[in-house]
């Protein structure tokens, strides 16, 4: 996914959220668009207590037969859905994203923020070795690619221009690679460590501050 392919990229500057709280927060007014350079996440961004392990979220022919083309495309052959006309860029419910093929927790709603690029965009992983990096040098830069570390799905790309006092990444990444569980399903759907995540009033973006 491109850095700046948007005119309307802005680059924020929320407050670190809270516990179980919602933080999809408006982006504020930038500068010039930073130099695009590769990144390497933090190890410490996120909650590993308790959680399954990776493996156990393995790619399966039968999860693939399941894939709409869009879905296969973005996730099996490195793809970039369209800005602006996906699925969650633009979802402020809370709750947590998972890897569409093999339903591996990802990213979470109380680490989501409006980057103002179309695509959503997340300050860090929900757990820190959900995801992997490798560096992607197809197009005419160098990018850093984010894959599951179950599945090995493409899920898109991170960038060193988000939220300073978030850790300062960006983690900008295709709907069309995630599946969103909604808090309330939480244990329902099997994701029930998940629900201490969201265990307070306060999760509405008009909330978050």
């Amino acid at each position: 996914m491109l850095k700046g392919s948007s005119p309307r990229v802005e680059n924020g500057r929320p407050a670190t959220p809270r516990k179980g709280q919602h933080s999809l927060r408006k982006a504020g007014p930038k500068g010039p668009l930073l130099t695009l350079s590769p990144v390497t996440p933090q190890a410490s961004g996120g909650r590993n207590g308790g959680i399954v392990p990776s493996s156990n979220y393995p790619k399966t022919s039968e999860a693939l037969s399941r894939l709409t083309p869009i879905q296969y495309r973005v996730t099996q052959e490195d793809g970039t859905e369209p800005s602006f006309c996906n699925e969650y860029w633009s979802n402020h419910e809370p709750g947590i994203y998972v890897d569409v093929v093999s339903g591996q927790p990802l990213f979470s709603s109380t680490d989501k923020y409006e980057s103002g690029t179309g695509w959503p965009s997340f300050t860090r992983p929900i757990q820190s070795d959900a995801v992997h990096t490798k560096t992607d040098r197809k197009l005419w830069m160098e990018r850093t690619e984010v894959r599951s570390t179950g599945a090995d799905s493409h899920l898109g790309h991170v960038f060193d221009d988000g939220p300073a006092d978030a850790g300062g990444l960006r983690y900008c990444m295709n709907s069309a690679a995630l599946r969103f569980i909604p808090a309330a399903e939480l244990e329902a759907q099997g994701y029930g460590e998940y629900r201490s995540l969201f265990d307070t009033t306060d999760t509405t973006e008009e909330n978050a501050s």
